[in-house]
């Protein structure tokens, strides 16, 4: 087979986006250039690899087989690039960072400094829950992650670069919003707003609720932290998020954080990579600016929500 690294790259691009077009804005080519490339492929190896529905592009059993290999070539591929970055001391080509999603409310702030810093890197962000950005670090298709707890089934470093606190959100006219310290047995009468199962904010909740043998009402389970913090304002229920989500809202007297019993709860910021994996020179310069940088960023913003 005489296939190309760039033909695997428009391949694996298009598997993950399930669609020519998305993967095409990805790539900064035209669609019509994705559709050729996959065709080239396919007549290249032999099999089809998409099923074409519509506009969305669902892999094949071939193709699920033949993903396998594309992102093991592509990773080695990552890996030289890296190593040979690294002989020459260039801080420069593109940095993929995963996060969570509570990471978007300061994280970019914090790339336009790294990028005044360092101008000829190019960054790439993608958003996952801990399972999903554990799954692009085996896959190497980030170079290292912005979250707080370290996915259970990567072998990864997890380097701690400042303290990350949940507390209890409520609408500003609910009655805890009043109350000089609420007690966490309180908390078994609320109808709670939450996130999905496998997010990181869930799971702190569940250990909290546990430990003070709470058992909850979970009304409604929504995907993302702005979905939670309108429901929390509209009155449909209490939530747990993370404090460096809601200093817009808590400052500007939209959402409360009352004195809850047991909190904030405490936990760490990460940046996570994949144990044994040369970081290139982009994503060296990338972890010593988080660890100098990122916790007197994130103090700043807290001082100015209080």
């Amino acid at each position: 087979m005489h296939v190309t690294f760039r033909q695997l790259t428009v391949f694996a691009e298009v598997a993950r986006q399930s669609s020519v077009l998305r993967a095409a804005e990805a790539l900064h080519l035209t669609p019509p250039a994705v559709s050729l490339q996959i065709k080239e492929l396919e007549n290249q190896v032999g099999q089809t690899l998409f099923d074409r529905t519509g506009r969305r592009m669902s892999l094949t059993t071939s193709g699920e087989y033949f993903l396998v290999y594309a992102r093991k070539l592509l990773a080695t591929l990552k890996d030289a690039q890296d190593a040979m970055a690294r002989l020459s001391r260039l801080e420069s080509g593109r940095l993929t960072i995963g996060m969570v999603s509570a990471a978007m409310y300061f994280l970019p702030q914090l790339l336009a400094k790294f990028h005044a810093e360092h101008p000829a890197v190019d960054v790439r962000l993608r958003l996952g829950v801990r399972d999903e950005l554990g799954a692009m670090l085996r896959a190497a298709e980030v170079d290292l992650c912005v979250m707080g707890r370290a996915p259970n089934d990567v072998p990864c470093r997890a380097e701690p670069f400042a303290m990350h606190p949940h507390v209890l959100v409520t609408s500003p006219s609910h009655r805890f919003a009043r109350a000089e310290a609420v007690p966490a047995a309180a908390l078994a009468e609320e109808p709670f707003v939450v996130r999905e199962a496998d997010s990181g904010t869930r799971i702190v909740l569940h250990e909290y609720l546990e430990r003070h043998r709470i058992q909850p009402t979970f009304v409604m389970e929504m995907p993302s932290n702005e979905a939670i913090k309108q429901a929390v304002m509209a009155g449909m229920g209490v939530s747990l998020l993370s404090l460096h989500t809601i200093e817009l809202e808590w400052k500007n007297g939209l959402i409360a954080a009352p004195a809850v019993e047991g909190m904030p709860l405490m936990r760490r910021w990460h940046v996570v990579y994949a144990s044994g994996k040369h970081l290139s020179p982009a994503a060296e310069a990338f972890r010593y600016f988080m660890l100098e940088h990122a916790e007197a960023h994130l103090a700043s913003l807290f001082r100015e929500a209080q």
